[in-house]
């Protein structure tokens, strides 16, 4: 069975919203898009692209599909990472989409329909897409997250996990993390069962 890996740019205080552009997403008032680009670096970059080339199949909610099939069908074939993107099967989960424009993409009608995947691929990653993201860690179906996480934090905006979502779980180091010159840091976790709680320090 393969494995299902949620990659996300986070800032310390958790939020993912925007981090392309300025104008990539500007719901509820956000006015820090375009974020990463200021903390982006050789090493960043290339950590990014060594987990690109890793995957089989690309997952992705539907604004980030919105996003992502206005952009990469359109970049240079020699722009590496547009020609693996465009090249890998994709999925992208949605109740309204009925015509997906971007080449090789399926509709999945929900999150329901994301785990037999895993009995297809080997390396299925869902870029962004934190709200799907959420859903399928509540449904225990994500097996591992990249966060590359950025030295900033901004008060407000979309976060992983919003007050009052998410479920009890533990994680665990997949690699040792990797820092990188301008500050980002790479946290790479698998899911490691339920959280053991209840014991005082010094007990253990």
């Amino acid at each position: 069975m393969g494995i299902l890996s949620i990659d996300l740019f986070i800032t310390l205080d958790g939020v993912y919203q925007a981090p392309g552009a300025p104008d990539e997403d500007r719901e509820g008032g956000f006015e820090f898009g375009g974020w990463q680009a200021a903390y982006s670096d050789e090493e960043a970059g290339a950590a990014i692209v060594e987990g690109i080339d890793r995957m089989d199949a690309l997952l992705l909610g539907r604004k980030t599909y919105d996003i992502f099939a206005a952009y990469w069908p359109f970049r240079s074939p020699d722009d590496h990472i547009a020609s693996t993107l465009n090249a890998l099967p994709k999925f992208v989960v949605s109740r309204t989409l009925t015509d997906a424009s971007w080449k090789g993409t399926t509709v999945l009608a929900g999150a329901a329909e994301v785990a037999p995947l895993k009995d297809r691929f080997e390396d299925i990653h869902i870029i962004g897409s934190a709200a799907l993201g959420r859903s399928l860690l509540e449904a225990d179906v994500v097996d591992r997250l990249n966060l590359f996480v950025y030295p900033l934090t901004f008060g407000s905006g979309k976060r992983l996990f919003p007050d009052g979502t998410g479920v009890p779980a533990a994680f665990r180091f997949v690699q040792p993390p990797q820092a990188f010159p301008h500050g980002a840091v790479l946290l790479a976790y698998e899911r490691a069962g339920a959280p053991i709680t209840g014991i005082t320090m010094g007990e253990q």
